[in-house]
């Protein structure tokens, strides 16, 4: 009897066990995390910017579409980032871009991820002609020149953020892709994973439950920086008239008023807000990825 008991604690105990050292590594992650000012700088000025988005309908002052008499106006009490050339009020515009900008960058990021984490997976753990057939696809995909299959997929397809967040989801995870298959091939080879295999568990159990798990520290660090990089390419596109379309605001599309000399030379309450809005955003979130980065990386870990 005493023997049954202890048989029945065991397993209580290991889980236990395994649920302290998950803790306990989370905590060391988040603590070195942490030191890193310019990461824990970056964390706040990202954050402001997300509640920014989600507070956008109690924070702008007017309705960024609403169309006034004061046309391209200088900063005033009634417009305190002044107006835009057909009179509208370009703080709640502002305000309201940050939603277009954020959407692009963690929808783009979250579409590419899951297509280049199946895939390196696949890759790295089949191995033979899955592996060449899936490596010698994403050197030809990152053979092209990026700029420009974007522009002609948005130009082909039609310029909408839907468009463009579905374009750039589809185009940016050969990267992912070969971080992945990298990790899995040196995983693969470690004395629990063939353990499992020799237990009998299935291809997508030992994948996805024991392989994959130990690959999300380059897996989140790419994405965060595939965010910032994100956020530009909408910002350029909108900027070249091939994204996000008025009325619509995006940070990029504001940007496009400073085409003109004019513009740039009277007038720069039109395109300095956005372009430091998009210069804090893509900072902010490399600090944030630098940070990710040192804190999760193994040769540094103690």
């Amino acid at each position: 009897m005493a023997n049954a008991k202890l048989n029945e604690q065991m397993p209580l105990r290991s889980s236990e066990t395994t649920f302290g050292q998950e803790e306990s590594y989370l905590r060391m992650i988040t603590n070195r995390f942490l030191k890193h000012k310019l990461a824990v700088l970056g964390l706040i000025v990202f954050s402001l910017i997300v509640l920014t988005a989600i507070l956008a309908p109690l924070l702008a002052p007017s309705d960024p579409y609403a169309i006034s008499e004061e046309f391209a106006a200088k900063p005033s009490d009634a417009h305190l980032l002044g107006t835009d050339q057909v009179g509208r009020d370009l703080l709640s515009r502002l305000i309201y871009a940050s939603r277009v900008s954020l959407s692009v960058g963690v929808g783009a990021v979250a579409i590419y991820v899951v297509i280049g984490t199946v895939l390196g997976a696949m890759a790295g753990y089949f191995g033979k002609w899955i592996d060449m057939v899936i490596m010698r696809i994403t050197d030809v995909f990152m053979s092209f020149p990026y700029l420009m299959v974007i522009l002609v997929l948005v130009s082909i397809m039609g310029p909408s953020l839907a468009n463009i967040i579905i374009v750039l989801g589809l185009l940016g995870w050969p990267p992912i892709a070969r971080i992945v298959r990298g990790s899995v091939l040196s995983i693969k080879e470690m004395d629990y994973v063939k353990a499992g295999v020799a237990l009998g568990y299935s291809t997508p159990k030992i994948v996805f439950q024991h392989i994959l798990p130990n690959c999300m520290a380059p897996i989140l660090v790419n994405a965060t920086f595939g965010i910032a990089q994100a956020i530009i390419m909408e910002a350029s596109l909108s900027f070249l008239g091939m994204g996000v379309q008025p009325p619509t605001a995006s940070w990029g599309n504001m940007l496009t008023e400073a085409q003109s000399l004019t513009v740039l030379s009277s007038q720069p309450w039109l395109w300095i807000p956005p372009g430091l809005f998009i210069l804090l955003a893509v900072l902010a979130i490399n600090f944030m990825g630098d940070g990710l980065r040192d804190a999760m990386d193994p040769k540094t870990l103690k």
